[in-house]
């Protein structure tokens, strides 16, 4: 893990919000988590949160957010931005395919952009085995990379694209299909990434 922590460290650290993923506001993800219907004082788990505003709404939501980012760079920002509503937040610093999670935990698990860069079939099994302890019966899942037309690269490193269909085989038996949208993210340099979303709902 050291190499890929000391990479995603180094970008938070030195760029800011000048990454390509970059969102001023959570729109897709905010649409999608808002479709689940989760009462207020749900758990809810960002993956890769990284200095994403959705803590922001998540919070005015009156969810419980859990954040984990295998980088403390990108929560110092969050924590600056939050100051005393910070303390409503659970920070976790780690790789999500070897961090330590508690059991049936959370209501929904969301992903936007962490998934596509588990290359590796044993990375990806270590994260759906994580995903399907922390999850609570029933609870929901959003998923979000980059499309089959997407980029084959982020930050550096390749990434595996997927269709609705390719995040339902990585996920596997026990999760219902319950919607599917793709969105063109303008990026902060005036480029544009095709991100595929899922959303699915534990059997």
């Amino acid at each position: 893990m050291t190499g890929r922590k000391e990479h995603w460290e180094t970008i938070h650290a030195t760029k800011g919000d000048s990454v390509s993923w970059y969102q001023p506001e959570s729109t897709e993800s905010a649409r999608l988590i808002r479709a689940c219907g989760l009462a207020p004082g749900a758990a809810v788990l960002d993956v890769g949160a990284g200095a994403s505003v959705l803590v922001e709404e998540l919070l005015e939501a009156r969810y419980r957010p859990t954040l984990v980012d295998i980088a403390e760079a990108a929560f110092v920002r969050v924590r600056e931005r939050l100051g005393a509503r910070a303390q409503e937040v659970v920070f976790r610093v780690g790789d999500i395919t070897e961090v330590d999670l508690p059991g049936a935990a959370f209501d929904l698990w969301h992903d936007r952009a962490v998934f596509h860069f588990l290359t590796e079939p044993a990375q990806r099994r270590a994260y759906v085995a994580a995903l399907r302890r922390s999850l609570r019966p029933g609870g929901f899942v959003i998923l979000a990379g980059f499309a089959p037309d997407g980029p084959e690269k982020c930050s550096g490193l390749p990434v595996c694209r997927y269709d609705a269909a390719g995040f339902a085989v990585q996920l596997g038996e026990g999760f219902e299909l319950l919607e599917t949208a793709r969105e063109l993210h303008p990026t902060p340099f005036g480029t544009s990434q095709a991100f595929q979303y899922a959303r699915f709902r534990g059997l």
